[in-house]
């Protein structure tokens, strides 16, 4: 079997979604789908809307500015990236730099895709679009004020320690993080 016969043999069809709840910032519907095997049922999707966070390395590329932070849904403190939802008529890339900016008063000179992710791809739709920064000028204070309790360089060789400890818990920050690690180890970053 070739791989697109493969795909097609276990694709869920979709035979039609009706919305439970909708605001700007989530709609909860239910989506009538078919399994391969013919068996047929309701389940739940949650839109989100799509976000975009950053990863700015200072110029040895041995640290990322991240911000400390509580999240009071989980109530949870962590290390975090810039980062924030996609406005209308906005790209991603432009959400990133913006975000870099208000959360943390630096503008970067060059911002590099990195990779676009669904964090809970069964059940939710939310793209996460991850950007790597370097060379960041400061341009004055934050000016989102209730963001963070702190912000810092951390060096890229404490990263795998604080998620270990659990201090990174956000999947965009750790997706990020990682990722950066990865490109680190195989070409130092260096691109």
């Amino acid at each position: 079997m070739d791989a697109q016969q493969g795909e097609t043999s276990t694709r869920w069809i979709t035979h039609g979604e009706r919305t439970l709840y909708e605001s700007k910032w989530v709609r909860l519907g239910l989506v009538d789908v078919e399994l391969p095997d013919g068996e047929r049922f309701e389940h739940h999707k949650v839109w989100l809307p799509s976000a975009a966070m950053v990863v700015l390395l200072d110029d040895a590329q041995e640290h990322a500015l991240m911000l400390w932070r509580h999240r009071f849904i989980s109530d949870v403190w962590n290390w975090e990236l810039p980062g924030g939802l996609v406005d209308e008529g906005e790209s991603p890339s432009q959400t990133a730099a913006r975000e870099l900016e208000e959360e943390t008063g630096y503008q970067a000179r060059t911002l590099e895709h990195l990779v676009t992710f669904e964090p809970m791809i069964g059940t939710v739709t939310c793209p996460h679009h991850v950007f790597l920064a370097r060379h960041g000028e400061p341009t004055g204070a934050p000016t989102e004020t209730t963001e963070m309790q702190r912000m810092e360089w951390v060096r890229l060789q404490q990263i795998p320690e604080l998620i270990r400890v659990g201090e990174v818990k956000n999947s965009g920050t750790l997706v990020a993080l990682l990722h950066v690690l990865a490109i680190k180890g195989t070409d130092g970053c260096s691109r």
